[in-house]
């Protein structure tokens, strides 16, 4: 990187790259910033500033499934760790899910108790998913007046007693209770067979098959196109349900739905027996199912890739015992999506404008955050240089996560990111936080 100075009296900063990934391509640029925002994205010779030559320019990520688990679960993960290690993997705005902190965000004063907890101490932007659950459908209103972007629920037991499932009556209850987006963990409890006592992979996987998906989904679908909700099915994994999807689309019923960089990048023929580390409800499966996930995603019927960063202390993870049934299920990988699905993707003949969509756009756009996800100008200057070319090896150590747990030990990755900036500020995991609350329609 060269350090151009910026005489140009019209703006703060100007970012020239070679390599400018926009909503409409990439395209040699340079991008120029002023109060915050991207002001103008001129031809690459036409302004003087920090030059990134070959560098890629890209959108800092939105990532929409993020379980920071603070208050009341700050040993498994919190808003300093998780925010730094988003910021060193390129991420500059996350969402909270509404469990596994304690109180789960289920009303207007939860959601305050969380942002106290957050207050100061954030590296990133940072929004929050409110909860639904049996006994708070009266409080969804006044909860999504407070800010929350929408409401997270479970059709199956969430894992902690104090955010259960909604049953089908309740889920219809719940649509109709509040016009706001459903984001939704999507497998029918009645197709779960019961945890496996047991290190072999195999059977975990058979214990949640893929028509537990295809059924829950299926409930989902018929309660958006009765009650005309929007509802966003979280962490696809089994590819099987993307027929209904479609279906569904071509119907008028207001769907989304995304997947996770493990599986895509991960199959149930490479996870060892034993390794706990592995383990994340819905299952990784097949090469094939993988495959199909990729095939969906490229036609746009999943439409967006984000973390389901769902950390814990080790010893939930039983990796003394190995034993898949009573390990927590959830993969921690906010610092390493963007090279995961980068070298998944430029093997597959996908490209970074592809990237961006699936990790920066649709998330900001699905989650309702305008100004996030995309060079434009109007857009905030939420900015990452990233080296495409660069390649690493996967060290757990230098994770910044609070606990630096990864099924993704030892692997060679490719993509670098270079410098991030939030909101036209050069920011690092090692200075102050600068990270700013975000609310619904701000």
């Amino acid at each position: 990187m060269s350090d151009d100075r910026n005489d140009d009296p019209r703006y703060d900063l100007v970012l020239r790259s070679r390599r400018v990934v926009t909503p409409h391509g990439e395209r040699p640029a340079a991008v120029c910033l002023r109060d915050g925002r991207i002001a103008a994205i001129e031809d690459y010779h036409a302004v003087a500033g920090e030059d990134l030559g070959e560098l890629a320019l890209l959108p800092g990520l939105v990532d929409t499934h993020v379980h920071v688990n603070e208050p009341g679960r700050t040993e498994w993960e919190g808003f300093p760790t998780a925010t730094r290690a988003a910021l060193a993997g390129g991420v500059t705005t996350i969402v909270d899910m509404p469990l596994n902190s304690l109180p789960p965000t289920l009303t207007a004063d939860a959601l305050r108790a969380k942002r106290r907890a957050a207050a100061g101490r954030c590296h990133v932007d940072v929004g929050f998913w409110g909860g639904a659950v049996p006994d708070n459908i009266a409080d969804l209103p006044g909860l999504h007046a407070a800010g929350v972007l929408g409401f997270k629920a479970f059709l199956i037991d969430s894992g902690v007693p104090e955010f259960p499932p909604l049953d089908p009556a309740g889920l219809w209850r719940a649509l109709e209770a509040v016009d706001a987006l459903f984001v939704l963990h999507a497998e029918d409890p009645a197709e779960i067979l019961p945890a496996p006592e047991s290190g072999r992979y195999a059977d975990f996987v058979a214990s949640r098959p893929p028509q537990a998906e295809s059924k829950a989904v299926a409930t989902v679908l018929a309660a958006a196109r009765a009650t005309g909700a929007r509802v966003h099915i979280l962490h696809l994994s089994a590819a099987d349900v993307l027929p209904m999807i479609s279906e569904a689309r071509r119907d008028g019923v207001r769907v989304t739905a995304e997947t996770c960089p493990h599986y895509l990048a991960l199959t149930a023929e490479e996870v060892p027996d034993g390794a706990t580390e592995f383990k994340c409800c819905p299952p990784i499966r097949s090469a094939a199912n993988r495959d199909a996930l990729w095939s969906g995603l490229a036609a746009g019927l999943i439409d967006c890739v984000v973390s389901d960063h769902s950390p814990c202390p080790p010893a939930l993870k039983n990796f003394d015992r190995g034993d898949f049934g009573s390990a927590w299920g959830g993969i921690s990988s906010l610092q390493l999506g963007l090279p995961v699905i980068w070298t998944q993707a430029r093997q597959r003949g996908h490209s970074l404008s592809e990237v961006v969509r699936w990790m920066a756009r649709r998330p900001a756009e699905i989650a309702g955050l305008p100004t996030k996800g995309r060079i434009e100008p109007g857009a905030d200057a939420d900015l990452v240089a990233f080296n495409p070319d660069g390649r690493f090896t996967v060290e757990p150590a230098l994770l910044r996560h609070r606990h630096p747990t990864t099924p993704y030990a030892g692997r060679k990755l490719f993509g670098e990111v270079r410098a991030t900036w939030l909101r036209g500020d050069p920011v690092r995991p090692d200075q102050p936080p600068r990270g700013r609350f975000l609310r619904r329609g701000a």
